[in-house]
């Protein structure tokens, strides 16, 4: 039976809901009070499934993977390729499947590779080793593009040709759960005649997917779609901070600096290339068709379900203000990675690329405060009574995102972060 196929059961009890069903199994970092090391887990329902312990009792059965588990990140496993990727993710799911003896009736071991993902805690899931985010959505750029620029023709002229991105900081991409203070710099209000130095007033969220480069390329060399493609361990959800009056007065003439580089959250579970291959997409028709080296000969896209909750200090719980989804983005994630090292950029284990901004068509779908009240101009009312034109202290933000299969989902967990003053 497929790893991915419908029918396939785990003798773990899994919740219909639950975003992590056998047809999943994303790897993630974790400790527990009990054993304190870091550690690498896939979730599974409820549970987290030890691989350290597994490894160490003799069931992963590949001798390469001696070791990695036991590593506070999934760069040592990741670097092991695709094959031993793929046969590891065959071996963890023959060992949860409900018929398989294995490990279901082995009490002893049971006990100790299944851990509540209550009673854990979970950390970075790889050493983040370069972080580069794109500007990949065509509703995104072109609501941009109408707010700043020019109505009529809101797309810079390069924007259908080539995957546009900058280079981050790897050095402030955190766990979902940490706090983000907010940040301080230099602002120019428009009736200003100087900058003056302080803290952000017009602090937003991005709704991004992050994609996590599993395998290296070599300095000079370009890549094909398919080396791309192979070179792609997993997905998880990003939010790539964002202070827009920061920005505006520094981005100019080279693009976003302090604005992006003090904080980008991310989920602790990254689901696989493998699990997300059943919601493979076509992406939006590219038009003007893109230059040969970013052609590509297969649907790239993938169909995932967004959503961004807010929770204000005055709220018991958290409202709805965007649903969207990942299908929608013009550049797909091989094609931005193939334009990455087209100049001969050297790629590394741990890279991480964030999509950009995921926006759709409607107001609903929009994936930044900056979209939502449109600049400030028409502040989001929030259940409650409550508006938002950006991101206020104590403001809480929360994405969540999944595959949709037949009876069961493939999610991506959470990202959340919550907003701390200035000192």
């Amino acid at each position: 039976m497929h790893l991915n196929d419908p029918k396939l059961r785990t003798f773990v009890d899994v919740d219909a809901a639950s975003d992590f069903p056998i047809q999943n199994l994303p790897y993630g970092v974790f400790s527990t009070p009990e054993q304190p090391e870091l550690r690498v887990g896939v979730a599974i329902g409820s549970q987290i499934l030890d691989l350290a312990v597994l490894e160490s009792a003799g069931l992963i059965r590949c001798d390469e993977v001696r070791g990695v588990f036991a590593k506070p990140s999934l760069n040592a496993f990741m670097a092991l390729g695709p094959k031993v990727w793929s046969q590891t993710r065959e071996r963890i799911s023959e060992l949860l499947r409900h018929d398989n003896p294995e490990l279901r009736d082995n009490t002893d071991l049971r006990m100790r590779a299944l851990v509540p993902q209550n009673r854990a805690q979970m950390h970075m899931p790889i050493r983040v080793a370069g972080f580069t985010d794109f500007y990949s959505s065509k509703e995104h750029a072109t609501n941009v593009g109408t707010m700043f620029r020019d109505k009529a023709n809101p797309l810079l002229p390069n924007w259908l040709h080539i995957p546009i991105g900058y280079n981050g900081r790897a050095s402030t991409v955190v766990v979902s759960g940490t706090p983000i203070r907010r940040p301080r710099g230099q602002l120019k209000p428009p009736t200003a005649e100087l900058p003056n130095f302080g803290p952000c007033k017009r602090l937003d969220f991005e709704l991004e997917m992050g994609v996590v480069i599993g395998q290296g390329s070599a300095m000079g060399e370009m890549l094909t779609e398919r080396q791309a493609e192979e070179m792609i361990f997993g997905f998880t959800l990003l939010n790539d901070w964002s202070a827009r009056d920061i920005q505006q007065w520094e981005y100019v003439p080279l693009g976003p600096f302090q604005a992006k580089a003090f904080g980008t959250s991310i989920s602790p579970w990254v689901v696989t290339r493998e699990a997300l291959e059943p919601f493979r997409v076509h992406g939006p028709a590219q038009d003007p068709t893109p230059l040969p080296y970013l052609h590509q000969t297969q649907p790239n896209n993938y169909d995932i379900r967004l959503e961004v909750d807010l929770r204000t200090e005055k709220m018991a719980k958290s409202a709805r203000i965007c649903r969207t989804n990942f299908k929608y983005m013009y550049w797909s994630s091989v094609q931005q990675l193939v334009h990455h090292a087209s100049s001969g950029c050297a790629m590394n284990v741990g890279d991480l690329l964030g999509s950009g901004t995921i926006s759709g068509p409607e107001k609903a779908e929009h994936g930044s405060m900056l979209e939502l009240s449109w600049n400030g101009t028409t502040p989001l009312e929030i259940d409650g009574g409550e508006r938002r034109s950006f991101l206020e202290d104590g403001d809480s933000l929360r994405i969540r995102g999944w595959c949709q299969g037949d009876g069961y989902r493939v999610g991506f967990g959470e990202v959340e972060g919550s907003i701390v003053a200035v000192e």
